[in-house]
């Protein structure tokens, strides 16, 4: 057996040794530490600023390469405040006297735009200086969130270390239900592992029940690998359509996991998280009927096209209640122009729902959308920790779009499967 170039070995390896072999310069297994060479990395402005002090600090006076680092202002984004308002100067000076690209207020969110722009690739290995950087696994990329000081000494040097993790390995076989998403799907998979399920381990996700997804599904399926603890989540990528060529990386037949895990989803139910924790996860069963007063449909979880077309698939023609808010935010302005284009935008629109600017602000709290105290939210974002959204005494349930655009129509949570237009 040969990785592309390096000696023979005498034991299979995982996806992710692979692609650690191959931006190192020797062969890797797991456990061991190596440096390796980076191909792209990204700062938002929860973190960016530290980076760049921390930059500053080690005496940096010009990034490795300009053309590979991003700097993406989306999580309180057009500035809430004065404070923020300077930070965001901060980065606008620093991208413009390094070169580097700058995404500004309401291009998107960052993990959205790496992938929508093509700043990562299958097979890369990425740092960004947010945990949900795992969600370019969706490529089949090395993709993980490191510290903004850990940042700061890639930009200096383009080359990190990383302990080589242990891999647990997801066979999803049959084929999902119609209705049942791959949010469905990983609520579910974060329940039966736990929030420490996968702690420092990468995770791949393979199997015959993947092969026909769309990106964007896959992209759901990587970003809340982090809800298990996972270093991160690698989607196969049989079946992934790019527009552009590239080459598989695919695991040998005897490479070693901690744990296989084999699961038939062709059964699987729609899911649902409740407060206040990812891994407290329900079938919607259990928990239909809860009030509903705010819905939010966005995040680098589920604001994608796909997702604004299945919250309008459920809405059309409706009228959300008065007492119930529905907030979208799309992942980016590209999603939000395509979903302009195609009369997405109108059909939510005159169904009740606000659009906001494409970024973070309600998923983490810092900015548009907070709940009140004692409100009931559904939402298609990703964590449903205390204070998630900006208001400890809220309760959040996590769920697919479809989910949350169902349960805002009724004011309470709803599978969207029992309404005449979903099936």
């Amino acid at each position: 057996m040969e990785i592309q170039g390096k000696e023979e070995i005498d034991i299979g390896q995982t996806v992710i040794e692979k692609i650690i072999t191959n931006h190192s310069d020797h062969q890797v297994k797991e456990g061991e530490i190596a440096l390796v060479k980076i191909d792209g990395c990204m700062a938002s402005d929860t973190t960016a600023p530290l980076a760049i002090q921390s930059f500053e600090n080690m005496g940096g006076q010009n990034v490795w390469d300009p053309s590979k680092v991003s700097l993406v202002i989306d999580h309180a984004s057009p500035a809430p405040n004065q404070r923020i308002a300077d930070l965001h100067s901060m980065m606008r000076d620093f991208a413009s006297k390094q070169n580097i690209r700058l995404y500004d207020v309401g291009e998107g969110i960052c993990h959205q735009l790496m992938i929508e722009n093509n700043h990562v690739k299958p097979g890369d290995i990425f740092f960004g200086a947010d945990s949900h950087t795992c969600t370019y696994g969706a490529l089949g990329a090395f993709s993980t969130g490191v510290g903004s000081t850990d940042l700061a000494g890639i930009w200096l040097t383009g080359k990190t270390w990383v302990k080589v993790p242990t891999t647990i390995q997801i066979r999803l076989n049959g084929t999902l239900k119609t209705g049942v998403t791959t949010k469905d799907l990983i609520l579910y998979l974060v329940g039966k592992l736990g929030i420490e399920g996968a702690t420092y381990q990468a995770i791949e996700y393979t199997g015959e029940a993947l092969h026909d997804l769309t990106l964007a599904s896959r992209m759901t399926l990587a970003n809340m690998s982090i809800e298990m603890g996972a270093k991160a989540g690698l989607v196969d990528t049989t079946g992934l359509k790019l527009d552009h060529n590239f080459t598989p990386i695919y695991a040998d037949p005897d490479a070693v996991y901690s744990r296989v895990i084999e699961i038939d989803v062709s059964n699987l139910e729609t899911q649902i998280s409740i407060p206040h924790s990812p891994d407290d996860t329900k079938s919607i069963s259990e928990v239909e009927g809860t009030p509903i007063h705010q819905a939010f449909i966005g995040s680098c979880t589920n604001g994608r096209l796909e997702d604004l077309h299945a919250a309008a698939e459920v809405l059309k023609g409706k009228k959300i209640p008065p007492d119930v808010r529905l907030i979208i935010a799309p992942a980016s302005k590209k999603v939000f122009e395509d979903a302009l284009d195609d009369g997405t935008v109108k059909i939510l629109t005159k169904a009740g729902a606000t659009f906001i600017s494409s970024g973070c602000g309600p998923c983490v709290g810092t900015h548009q959308g907070i709940p009140g105290k004692g409100d009931n939210v559904i939402s298609s974002s990703n964590r449903n920790f205390q204070g998630r959204m900006g208001n400890p005494s809220a309760n959040i349930y996590l769920g697919s779009p479809a989910v949350v655009a169902a349960s805002a129509l009724n004011g309470k949570i709803t599978n969207p499967d029992k309404l005449v237009e979903m099936r």
